[in-house]
Order: structure tokens, then sequence, then C-alpha cells
């Protein structure tokens, strides 16, 4: 979703001014950026990070935020911050807070990042600086639950006017497992990560779904499925209020991804961005027509955020 100012502008992120897409590819670590044309690409960090999945940027404080997966079987992810032009890079979550890190939201007017954590089996915040590290959701504990892959957290949404996160749990590869779930943005009064009773199911039976995001005043709710056709490789829409349990159907905008996976919205100029793994940057209308792509092969592309 397009991220706006809260606050007046450092002198960092004077240099942000236009519109930018920043996105990862995991396969060699690397954090690019580019024009909303794709033009003016540039490498910001040229490599070596850990398996970085989701990122998301401040361009109040001139910082970009990304996950570290590490290796998903060694509790060893991380959550890490650079300036915009990728230098001053520092651990801000380190390894052992957060197994599996994967999408990862800002929301500003609470200055607090959300993510989700795969093999942690949990749906995570903590504080800008990456104190005060919460979980607010947890589906599974032990080495047994691990394996489950339909407790696996992975993509997460934060609606800051509704007071709900929603996030999604895909179940094992192109098995029709995949779920999205909604909760509040704060655990209940006197309950607990485990047991919280707010935890609304809105989707099941999807191939595979991964990334979110929201576009809160018309309450629609985006995302990305990398499982198998027909309703694998898209990008989907449905209502944000959609009624638990409903069994309302979603609308495909976008088909004939390569595994799509990273979802940014550009809600001021009614588009999404959209990334795969075989390495193409999308952009369409936010209904999905006018589809084209703007970077071919630039890696193994995972997440994608637009700043406005």
């Amino acid at each position: 979703m397009s991220i706006a100012e809260s606050t007046a502008p450092t002198a960092k992120s004077q240099t942000l001014m236009k519109p930018r897409i920043f996105f990862l590819d995991l396969g060699v670590g690397r954090i690019l950026s580019a024009s909303p044309d794709g033009s003016d690409l540039k490498v910001v960090i040229g490599g070596g990070q850990n398996h970085p999945d989701g990122l998301t940027v401040d361009p109040a404080r001139g910082h970009v935020f990304w996950t570290s997966m590490g290796n998903p079987v060694a509790n060893d992810g991380s959550i890490l911050r650079s300036d915009l032009d990728g230098g001053n890079i520092k651990v801000i979550v380190p390894t052992g807070k957060t197994f599996t890190p994967k999408q990862i939201q800002i929301e500003l007017k609470s200055q607090k990042l959300y993510w989700c954590d795969r093999e942690g089996m949990r749906v995570m915040r903590c504080n800008l600086d990456g104190s005060a590290i919460e979980t607010l959701v947890q589906t599974g504990e032990s080495d047994t639950d691990r394996k489950d892959q339909t407790k696996w957290c992975v993509g997460i949404a934060v609606d800051a006017i509704g007071r709900k996160i929603y996030w999604t749990q895909k179940g094992a590869d192109n098995a029709g497992q995949g779920r999205i779930f909604r909760a509040g943005i704060d655990l209940p009064a006197g309950e607990i990560a485990t047991t919280r009773s707010d935890v609304e199911l809105l989707f099941a039976g999807l191939p595979e779904p991964i990334d979110l995001d929201l576009d809160p005043v018309n309450r629609m709710l985006y995302w990305t499925d990398r499982g198998d056709p027909p309703r694998g490789n898209t990008v989907n829409r449905a209502p944000m209020d959609v009624l638990p349990n409903s069994h309302t159907e979603s609308e495909i905008l976008v088909t004939h991804l390569m595994e799509g996976i990273g979802l940014a919205l550009d809600l001021k100029g009614g588009r999404m961005f959209v990334t795969d793994l075989a390495g193409s940057v999308y952009c369409a209308n936010l209904d999905g027509s006018n589809l084209r792509m703007l970077l071919p092969v630039q890696g193994n592309l995972a997440g994608i955020t637009y700043v406005d």
C-alpha cells in the first residue's frame, strides 16, 4: 500500500520525493529500487542478505526495513534496517527473536512494524527500533506443529482504521489448504496469543496465498497466490469486511504469474505492483487491467513496496 509520511521529511528522505518501488531478490540477497515505470533501476544493497523476503519503507525517517528468513530449521531469522541508499545496515530484531520472518508492514500512526513468522507460526510486531517485540497470534509451538504447513503464517496486512490485522496461512504447496484470517490489532484483554477468541477465518481452500495488501478506503483485501492454476499464480481481491465463514468468492485480477509473491498497492495512482519468483516486476490497474511487465529477469523476487 502507498506509504504516507506522518512527519516532516528528514534530510535522508529528501532524495525520495519522487515515487519509487523497492523490491527483493532473495536468490542473492539483494535490495533493488526503481521508478514506478521500471526506469532508473538501482541496486540499494548488492547482495549477501540471508534470504530476504519482505520489506517496507519509512520515507519520513529515511529507512528501509526487511526480513531475513535465514535457515528455516535454525531459528536464525532477523529483521534489519538501512538508510534509503543502503548505508548504515543495522539488525533491529536479532536472531532467536523471530524464526522465519516473511512479509513485513509498517504502521506509521502507531510507529509499529508487523510481520508474519512462518516456521515460528506467529504474527508479531515491534517498535520501529526493534524494541517491544510482541506475539499477537500463535498457531503452534512444538517441533511437531512446525512440520504442519497449515500453521505457517506468511502474509500480513494492517487495517489501522478498522483496528484489525489480516494474515495468510498457506498450507502445503499447491494443496488447496490456504486460508486468510482476521483478528483485532491488539490482543483482547486478559487473553494470550495461542487462544485469543477473536480470530476469524475469512477464506479457505485457496491454493497457496502469500502476500497481502489493503485498500482501506474502498474496503478491499488483495493477495497473491503462488499455487497451481486456475486459482493459483494469481492476484486476487475480496471485500475486507466479509463475514467469517461466509464462503464469499474472491475475484481473480491477474493470472499467469510464475509463482507470484510480492504485492504493493498505489491507491492514489489506482495501480498495483507485483513480483514473482521467476524474476519479473509487473504493474496493473487495481482491477487487473492494463497488466504490463516493468522489469524481467531480476533474480528470484520476493517482497515489494511502493513509496509515494
